[in-house]
């Protein structure tokens, strides 16, 4: 049994928690929300602030959003890094990119303290079960250190060497795909409608066809009912492929499909649907259009 932190119980964070606690794993849960806070400790997670177990846990789960929360979790005010003991791990589960993971697996060995890159994938109602993917990287010490909550938390984990920065490497080009697919799902069944083909019928033929995508069996029975509840959020976009953007930019690499996907993930947020879920990116082509989606009034 391991002593684990998690930090950020968001809508992936909470299902992790909940799989680690369950895997019979001391669990204390942390967010910048007290009622999530709250809400895992009445689950079952342990009592006291951070900074009073810091010192004694063996793993910190970071499921926050972006590198500059990360940073902060780690050496910000207060920070969790300094605080635990040499041979503890950090398992960074955030989408950031692979130079400033090198650069906090470097700050973490200053304190003795692994630091396993460890971006995940799968979706909220996988991370709850435990069947995450996680596309890993880091030293043997890092791995050996964070087994146990990798057996807890994930289905599969894919280990891309032994230097953090590779992890993410990965993470990015997963998100390239994962949010031109939903771009593109949003496209095709909007265009669909134009054409008379109801967002039902669409589900029912295309994920039988060759032009179907693991985002659009996900998101599009979103747009089909009308539920917009958020397991991913349009705002995750343009943060995740701006850093794929970024890196390509680094690496004088054209992604124009990607960059075409952030302009819709950025019109939809800035006509206020950054908190909805991802799938409500198809609301900005049915309003060009001058379509109504399912459970519009």
């Amino acid at each position: 049994m391991t002593k684990t932190a998690v930090i950020g119980l968001g809508s992936m964070g909470y299902g992790i928690a909940g799989s680690i606690l369950a895997a019979g794993h001391e669990t204390w849960g942390y967010d910048i929300s007290a009622e999530q806070t709250a809400r895992f400790r009445a689950d079952g997670g342990g009592t006291g602030a951070l900074d009073e177990v810091a010192g004694a846990i063996d793993a910190a789960v970071v499921v926050v959003l972006n590198a500059a929360q990360t940073e902060r979790v780690l050496f910000g005010e207060d920070g969790v890094v300094p605080q635990m003991t040499p041979g503890a791990v950090v398992i960074s589960c955030a989408t950031v990119a692979p130079d400033f993971a090198r650069r906090m697996a470097a700050r973490c060995a200053d304190f003795e303290v692994h630091y396993l890159d460890a971006p995940i994938s799968g979706g909220s109602v996988r991370a709850a079960g435990g069947t995450l993917s996680v596309m890993a990287s880091g030293t043997p010490g890092a791995f050996a250190a964070a087994r146990p909550l990798l057996d807890a938390m994930a289905e599969t984990v894919f280990e891309l060497g032994d230097e953090a920065g590779a992890g993410s490497a990965m993470k990015a080009v997963n998100q390239l795909l994962a949010g031109v697919h939903i771009a593109a799902m949003a496209e095709a069944m909007t265009f669909g409608m134009t054409q008379g083909v109801t967002p039902e019928k669409f589900l029912e033929v295309i994920p039988k066809c060759a032009g179907t995508s693991w985002m659009l069996e996900n998101r599009g029975p979103h747009v089909a009912a009308g539920d917009y509840t958020p397991h991913s959020s349009v705002d995750i976009w343009p943060k995740d492929l701006g850093i794929v953007l970024d890196i390509a930019r680094s690496a004088k690499f054209g992604a124009p499909l990607t960059a075409a996907a952030l302009q819709q993930f950025l019109a939809a947020s800035g006509s206020g649907l950054g908190r909805e879920d991802d799938a409500a990116v198809a609301k900005v082509y049915a309003r060009n259009s001058g379509l109504k989606l399912p459970g519009d009034a």
